[in-house]
C-alpha cells in the first residue's frame, strides 16, 4: 500500500479535486472567511476600529485561499503533516506574493488622501478629505465669574477666528456655524464631521480684575488626542489680547503644519486697537450685525460709532460701520443715496488706516456693488479673498455678484466655497437658496431656505426668501403669505417685509389688504423709497395718476436705479409725449445701456432695456430699440420664467413690441400653463404700454381670465386657512 494518491483512468478534473479535497478544503475555507468577516465587521463597528482593518483582513484571506488549496492538493488523501521541501518552496512564494501585495495597498493608502481631494470636495461641503489641514474654533467657555463677561469672552474667540482665517494654508470654520456647538455635548469626530474639519480648538476665558487667562487645546478630531494646549496669563490690556491671538495663531499653525507666509505673518503682528473699551464696542457690533434684522443693524451701527469714538484709528470698526450701513438698505428705510455715500466714507477711513484689512476690501465691494459698478466691486472681492482666502462673507457676497451679472457657474462656486468655510450659517445657506432660485432649480432652493431656518429661526430672510418662491415660482399663494407674515412678525422694523406682503395681498386679488398695508407701512416709513413706490402702484391702480408720479418721483430721488418707479415716469412722459424727458431719466439711471456697440445685460438691467426699447421705438430710433431687444432676448435665455428672479414675461413684452402677435400670445399662454403669476401680474394686464398691440386680442384676454380664476381660487383657500396654523415647511419634490 502506497502512501500517495492513486491516479485512476477516465477521471476528470473536477473528480481528480474532490478526491483529493481541494473542493471540500475550499467550500469550508470560503464559509469560514465569510464568517470571520462578518463577525469582524460588527465587532468593528461596536467599537470604532478602523475600516482598514476589514481591508487588510480580506486580503489575507484572499492570500490564504491558495494557500489552503495547495495543502488541500498535496495532502488531501495523505495522513501526514510533515510539509515537503517542494511545498515549503511553494508556500514561501505565495508569502512573498502576499508581502507585495500589502506593500503596494499600504503605499496606496498613504498617496490617497493627495490624489483625491477635489472629487471629495465635491461630494460634500462637510467632508474632511482635503490634504490641507483644517480647524473648528469651538465657543469659548466663559469661566468668569461676572455673566456679563460673555460678550468678552466672545469677542476674543471671534479674533482667535480672524487670526486663523488669515493663514492661506488653514481652512477655518467661521463664526456663525461654530456657534451650532455652544454648550454642545457631541462627541469632538461629530463635531468635525459636521464642520468638514480635522482639528477642534476648544477653550476657555476668564477675565478677573485687570488679568484675564485664556486656556485652549487642539485636538485632533479622528483619534482625540491632544495635539497641543497651553495658557495664556496676562494682564488686561489690548495689546496682550492681541499679542496671546498672534502666539496662538502661530503656534496652532505649527502642530498643524500650516506654515505662514511672511505677509500672513506680519498681519498676525498688528494691533487693531490700544483701547480695550472700543475692542469691547467693536465685538458687540460685530454681534448685532448677524442678526440681519433691521433693529439689529441700527445697534450694530450705534457700537461702531462708539469704538470709532473711542479710537478713531480704529479700521476695522470703520469696516463694521459701513457694513452695517450698507445692509440697512435692504433691512431698514434709511434712504439709498445717502447711506451708500456714509458707507463709502467709513470705508475710505477704513483703508486709508489699513490698506490690507480683508474686511474693509469687502466692504468697499459691497459699496460699488449697491452702486451696480459691477467690475470695480469684482476686484475689490477678489482682493479681500487674496487678503483672507478663508473670508466667507467675501465668498458669499462675491457668488452673488456673478450670478446677478449671470456667470452662474463661477458664482455657484464662490457661494459653495462660502458654504464649505460657514456650513451652518443661516444667511449664507439663504445666498444659496437664492442662487438656486435664480437658475430655476426650486427643489434645491426651498430646501436651502428652510435649512436656514432650522439652522436659525429666528432669522425673518428665509421665511421672505421661501414665502415668494412658494407664490411665484410654485403657484402656491395661500402657503406663502403666512411664511411672508412670519418675517414680519420677526422683524417688524423693515419696511420691505410689509411691501412684499402688499405684493402678495395684490396679486391675489384682495386690494383691500393690499392697500390697507402699504398705507399703515407709509404712515410708519414715510421716508422709505419701496414704500413710496407702493404708493405709486396704488394710486396707480385707481386711476390717480398724479399722485402716481408724485410717489414714482419720492421714490427715484431715493433709490435711482429702482426699475418700477422709472416704469411709471416713463408711463406718465410718453402718455404726456414727453419723449426726451423719459430718455434722459433713463440715461441718468442706466448710463451702461447707452454705450458705443452692444451694452452689457444682466439680471440688473436686462427688463429695463426692454422699457427703454419702447421709449426708442416712440423717438423714432428702431435701431438702438430692437439692439436692445435683442440682447435682452439672449439674456433671458440664461435663467427661469418663474420665481422671484425669472424672467417672466419679459419674452411677451419682446416679442410684442417687434410686431409679433401671434409669438407674444403663444409665449403669454406658455407663461401663464406653468404657473407665472407676477409679480403684479395686473400691471401688465392693464397698464403696460409694451403690450399695447396685443391687450385687446381674445387671447390676451383669456389667459388672464384663467390667472384671475386661480387667483380667486386661492384666496378662499387662504381664507379658509385656520388662524394659528402651522407654516408649510415640508420638503418640495
Amino acid at each position: 500500500m502506497t502512501d500517495t494518491p492513486t491516479e485512476r483512468e477516465g477521471e476528470g478534473p473536477w473528480a481528480k479535486l474532490r478526491r483529493r479535497k481541494v473542493v471540500q478544503w475550499g467550500i469550508v475555507y470560503a464559509a469560514g472567511a465569510w464568517g470571520l468577516l462578518q463577525g469582524l465587521a460588527y465587532v468593528s463597528e461596536a467599537f470604532g476600529w478602523p475600516g482598514q482593518l476589514r481591508q487588510i483582513a480580506i486580503l489575507a484571506l484572499l492570500v490564504g485561499l491558495p494557500i489552503v488549496l495547495v495543502l488541500a492538493w498535496y495532502h488531501g488523501d495523505r495522513r501526514e503533516q510533515r510539509i515537503s521541501g517542494t511545498e515549503l518552496a511553494i508556500l514561501t512564494l505565495l508569502f512573498l506574493v502576499g508581502g507585495g501585495i500589502f506593500w503596494r495597498y499600504d503605499r496606496a493608502s498613504e498617496e490617497l488622501p493627495a490624489t483625491r481631494p477635489q472629487a471629495a470636495a465635491q461630494t460634500s461641503t462637510t467632508t474632511t478629505t482635503d490634504a490641507s489641514p483644517s480647524i473648528a474654533v469651538l465657543p469659548f467657555e466663559n469661566r468668569s465669574a461676572k455673566q456679563d463677561d460673555a460678550f468678552f469672552v466672545d469677542g476674543i474667540h471671534d479674533d482667535i477666528l480672524t487670526q486663523l482665517s488669515k493663514i492661506s494654508a488653514l481652512k477655518v470654520i467661521s463664526r456663525t456655524s461654530v456657534e451650532q456647538f455652544r454648550d454642545t455635548r457631541l462627541p469632538t469626530k461629530a463635531i468635525a464631521e459636521q464642520l468638514g474639519v480635522k482639528s477642534i480648538l476648544e477653550g476657555g476665558v476668564q477675565r478677573a480684575g485687570d488679568r484675564v487667562r485664556i486656556n485652549v487645546q487642539l485636538i485632533d478630531a479622528s483619534t482625540d488626542a491632544h495635539l497641543w494646549a497651553e495658557t495664556y496669563d496676562r494682564e488686561l490690556t489690548a495689546e496682550n489680547i492681541f499679542a496671546i491671538q498672534s502666539e496662538l495663531a502661530a503656534a496652532i499653525a505649527g502642530a498643524l503644519k500650516a506654515a505662514l507666509t511672511p505677509a500672513e505673518q506680519a498681519r498676525a503682528s498688528v494691533v487693531p486697537t490700544r483701547n480695550i473699551e472700543a475692542w469691547e464696542a467693536y465685538q458687540l457690533g460685530r454681534q448685532r450685525l448677524a442678526t440681519r434684522t433691521s433693529g439689529g443693524l441700527i445697534e450694530a451701527e450705534k457700537f461702531y460709532r462708539k469704538a470709532i469714538e473711542l479710537d478713531p484709528d480704529f479700521a476695522l470698526a470703520y469696516a463694521g460701520l459701513a457694513d452695517s450701513l450698507s445692509l440697512r438698505i435692504d433691512y431698514g428705510d434709511t434712504p439709498f443715496l445717502a447711506t451708500l455715500e456714509q458707507a463709502q466714507a467709513a470705508v475710505d477711513a477704513a483703508l486709508k488706516l489699513d490698506p490690507g484689512l480683508s474686511e474693509a476690501w469687502v466692504s468697499s465691494a459691497s459699496v460699488a456693488d449697491y452702486r451696480a459698478q459691477y467690475d470695480r466691486a469684482e476686484q475689490m472681492y477678489r482682493r479681500a479673498i487674496e487678503l483672507n482666502p478663508n473670508n466667507a462673507t467675501a465668498f458669499m457676497w462675491y457668488g452673488g455678484l456673478l450670478v446677478r451679472t449671470l456667470r452662474m457657474d463661477e458664482g455657484q462656486r464662490a457661494l459653495e466655497r462660502a458654504a464649505s468655510l460657514d456650513p451652518l450659517s443661516a444667511i449664507v445657506q439663504m445666498n444659496l437658496a437664492d442662487a438656486s432660485q435664480s437658475q430655476g432649480r426650486f427643489s434645491e432652493a426651498a430646501a436651502q431656505y428652510r435649512r436656514a431656518i432650522e439652522i436659525d429661526p429666528s432669522m425673518p430672510g428665509p421665511y421672505w426668501g421661501l414665502g415668494y418662491l412658494m407664490a411665484y415660482a410654485l403657484d402656491r399663494f395661500a402657503d406663502a403669505v403666512p411664511l411672508v407674515r412670519k418675517a414680519m412678525e420677526l422683524d417688524p422694523g423693515n419696511p420691505g417685509w410689509s411691501a412684499g406682503l402688499a405684493n402678495l395681498y395684490l396679486d391675489l386679488g384682495d386690494e383691500n389688504k393690499s392697500f390697507a398695508t402699504i398705507e399703515q407701512a407709509a404712515r410708519r416709513w414715510p421716508g422709505d423709497w419701496e414704500i413710496q413706490l407702493w404708493l405709486a402702484l396704488i394710486d396707480q391702480f385707481r386711476r390717480d395718476m398724479a399722485g402716481a408720479v408724485r410717489h414714482a418721483e419720492r421714490s427715484l430721488a431715493l433709490s435711482p436705479r429702482y426699475r418700477w418707479a422709472l416704469v411709471i415716469l416713463r408711463n406718465a412722459d410718453l402718455q404726456s409725449g414727453r419723449v426726451e424727458d423719459a430718455l434722459l431719466r433713463y440715461q441718468k439711471a442706466y448710463p451702461e445701456l447707452f454705450v458705443q456697440g452692444a451694452p452689457r445685460l444682466d439680471r440688473s438691467n436686462y427688463g429695463v432695456a426692454v422699457d427703454l426699447a419702447l421709449v426708442l421705438q416712440k423717438r423714432g430710433d428702431a435701431a438702438r430699440g430692437n439692439a436692445l431687444l435683442d440682447g435682452a432676448a439672449q439674456a433671458i435665455g440664461r435663467f427661469p420664467r418663474l420665481g422671484l428672479y425669472g424672467y417672466g414675461i419679459t419674452d411677451v413684452q419682446i416679442h410684442a413690441l417687434r410686431g409679433e402677435k401671434r409669438a407674444a400670445l403663444a409665449a403669454l399662454r406658455e407663461a401663464s400653463t406653468v404657473g407665472w403669476r407676477g409679480p403684479t401680474w395686473r400691471y401688465y394686464r392693464d397698464f403696460d404700454p409694451s403690450l399695447a398691440s396685443i391687450r385687446n386680442e381674445p387671447e390676451f384676454k383669456a389667459v388672464f381670465a384663467d390667472i384671475e380664476r386661480d387667483m380667486a381660487r386661492q384666496r378662499a383657500e387662504l381664507a379658509a386657512r385656520p388662524r394659528g396654523a402651522p407654516l408649510d415647511l415640508a420638503p418640495i419634490h
